[in-house]
């Protein structure tokens, strides 16, 4: 188990690091294409946490209380903070959530939140 997260955490890093995003979240020169963070809600309270609530942290067979699955729980902002970069991975690629997809407006809120330091708000 623990090699499977240290495999899924160097595997988000690498991921994250070869993105062409600048890590502003303005779509200014050399940000991401894929990612408009141009008038996106991206707070931690109001949007991300929602977010994340209703499609990722479902039950413990996906991250709710109890999982084992990729980061584990994402219940409270220290566990998704703890986890941003697997989490922007698997969002913007489209892996998560499992059986369902996000809108491009909620993928595009979450990655703006963590680019722009996944401040808790």
């Amino acid at each position: 188990m623990k090699k499977t997260i240290l495999v899924f955490g160097i595997l988000g890093v690498v991921i994250f690091s070869c993105t062409k995003n600048n890590g502003r979240g303005d779509n200014g020169p050399g940000a991401d294409p894929l990612i408009d963070c141009t008038n996106v809600a991206k707070t931690f309270s109001a949007d991300v946490n929602l977010i994340i609530q209703t499609s990722c942290a479902t039950n413990s067979g996906c991250h709710g209380n109890g999982s084992t699955n990729g980061p584990g729980p994402l219940l409270t902002y220290n566990q998704i903070f703890n986890a941003r970069i697997a989490i922007r991975s698997a969002v913007t690629s489209g892996a998560m959530p499992l059986g369902s997809s996000l809108s491009t407006i909620q993928k595009n809120t979450v990655a703006c939140w963590i680019d722009n330091g996944a401040p808790q708000d």
